[in-house]
């Protein structure tokens, strides 16, 4: 499978935003128009999309559907979508939809039993977000910070029966200070599934950093693309026409 560079659209309150370090105080708005942005990314050589119901995260339900079912029938490419999806409706509604991934979060911790049965009914459809801050995931929209041991609790949910993980360091999501390099090698360590790296990529450098630790098969890019740092024709080519 080519290594994805996969453009972030992170909906709140209908609009396109992007927080700095999951701080819902700390928000700059992109756009009021996610279906355009989803076109531009697509037309721009997006192969994939990662879409972030904020306000579903916070509220533990899907808020922004029909923003994302209007993406899903606006692009040819796949969508996967993440924030607020705590239960079988939620899933069933997405995947109905033409979402191809649902990504789980929060409900790996309260409601691992969900967890398991989800990954078990609909296989690569659902899959794994683990959020870390200083090591420890955080849930409930980055809210709540646990004891819990990131690097572990990823080998823990490979055994739930994800099929793959997408490991995001809160600490880095927004700061466009590089990825967290150390803690997700620790992560592909730990697993055998795929990881997609989230957080701090802001450079062609950080991909090619991020494709030479064995196990990583994406990144996901957000502010670095809206605010220009580089563009995703930049990091398409960082990948290499071979891989792209």
């Amino acid at each position: 499978m080519p290594f994805e560079i996969i453009p972030a659209i992170d909906i709140r309150g209908g609009k396109c935003v992007r927080l700095i370090q999951g701080d819902y105080g700390r928000e700059t708005v992109y756009g009021d128009d996610p279906v355009a942005m989803a076109k531009r990314w697509a037309d721009e050589g997006a192969l994939r999309l990662h879409i972030v119901d904020l306000d579903g995260a916070r509220a533990g339900s899907s808020e922004n559907f029909e923003a994302i079912k209007k993406i899903v029938k606006a692009v040819r490419i796949p969508v996967q979508v993440g924030g607020g999806i705590r239960s079988f409706e939620t899933l069933d509604d997405l995947l109905d939809a033409g979402v191809q991934r649902c990504v789980l979060g929060t409900a790996l911790a309260k409601d691992p039993h969900f967890a398991e049965e989800a990954f078990a009914i609909y296989a690569d459809a659902v899959i794994a977000g683990i959020d870390a801050r200083d090591g420890k995931i955080a849930v409930e929209g980055w809210q709540e910070t646990s004891v819990v041991d990131a690097v572990r609790f990823a080998a823990h949910i490979e055994e739930m029966g994800a099929s793959r993980i997408i490991f995001t360091d809160i600490g880095r999501d927004g700061m466009l200070t590089g990825p967290n390099t150390g803690a997700l090698a620790a992560v592909c360590e730990a697993v055998s599934i795929p990881v997609i790296a989230s957080g701090g990529v802001h450079t062609e450098g950080d991909v090619a950093q991020l494709m030479a630790i064995q196990g990583i098969e994406g990144v996901i890019s957000g502010k670095a693309l809206y605010e220009g740092t580089t563009t995703l024709r930049a990091l398409l080519d960082a990948v290499g026409p071979e891989e792209e």
